[in-house]
């Protein structure tokens, strides 16, 4: 098959994560369109909200000149970015239950306050794809899957003109040996700049003060580990088969897709490109 980015089978982290999860799961938050709206829907909650705020407001200071950074109202600029996420379309349930992530987030915010050495340096960014789209390349041509992710911060050093990962992490687990991040960084890098890349960092921001390094996979390896799953994804789009692993009782990643179907959830307004609910 030609490649074709209008019909080609668009895969990232996030979304082959859902697969592997569960594809029943995949197909509602991923292909499923509500049919009287014709979007896609979302659900909303707590740790995703959290990790959006403080995301937002970390990832923005590579707006600023690296020399400025330390002189950014961080906290004010929280507490702007929070707003969009009180109440039930941030997925709180109750007052404390807000109140309780909104203190990790500040907690957060001040820990990279407090130590901002990693964050001045000079930085760079991946070109962004057309019409807005996240930074993409053709992860198989023959397969026509587009390979597409964001890197939170990328670490510039003029010294060698190499680059170094940064990843801010929100949540209190470590990330998995077997996730598919690195090796969807390695590949972005390798396919959408050419500068050296001199190492891998995840910022635990719930409790380290500072980046923890990673090994960054070799290069092949990591093609083959998402190219493999990409096919997966792929194949099932194909033959439209999305069986939840539990069968028809579902699983904790497709019920609450489910609820939302079955109108059991709260609608609460619309994201960027979907219809978010509330569910229980």
């Amino acid at each position: 098959m030609a490649k074709d980015k209008y019909s080609a089978v668009w895969v990232s982290h996030s979304s082959m994560g859902d697969f592997l999860k569960c594809p029943r799961a995949y197909y509602l938050k991923n292909i499923y369109k509500d049919p009287k709206t014709g979007k896609k829907v979302g659900i909303v909650s707590p740790a995703l909200s959290l990790g959006s705020a403080v995301h937002e407001v970390v990832e923005g200071l590579a707006n600023y000149k690296a020399e400025d950074r330390a002189l950014v109202p961080v906290f004010d600029q929280f507490e702007k970015v929070w707003k969009k996420y009180s109440g039930k379309k941030g997925g709180f349930d109750t007052p404390d239950e807000e109140n309780t992530a909104k203190e990790r987030g500040i907690a957060m915010i001040k820990r990279v306050k407090d130590n901002m050495e990693p964050l001045l340096f000079k930085t760079v960014k991946l070109k962004e794809g057309k019409n807005g789209m996240p930074p993409n390349f053709f992860l198989s041509d023959e397969e026509n899957i587009i390979l597409c992710g964001k890197i939170d911060w990328l670490q510039y050093s003029e010294k060698d003109d190499s680059v170094h990962v940064l990843d801010f992490k929100t949540g209190k687990n470590e990330e998995n040996e077997e996730s598919l991040q690195l090796p969807i960084y390695q590949l972005l890098l390798k396919n959408l700049q050419k500068r050296r890349v001199n190492g891998a960092s995840y910022w635990y921001l719930d409790k380290d003060d500072k980046p923890k390094p990673v090994e960054l996979p070799d290069g092949e390896e990591s093609f083959d580990k998402v190219v493999g799953v990409a096919k997966r994804v792929k194949i099932a789009r194909e033959n439209k088969e999305f069986d939840c692993p539990r069968g028809e009782k579902g699983c904790f990643a497709c019920q609450p897709f489910e609820k939302i179907l079955k109108g059991e959830a709260e609608y609460v307004g619309p994201g960027d490109w979907q219809d978010l609910y509330f569910v229980k």
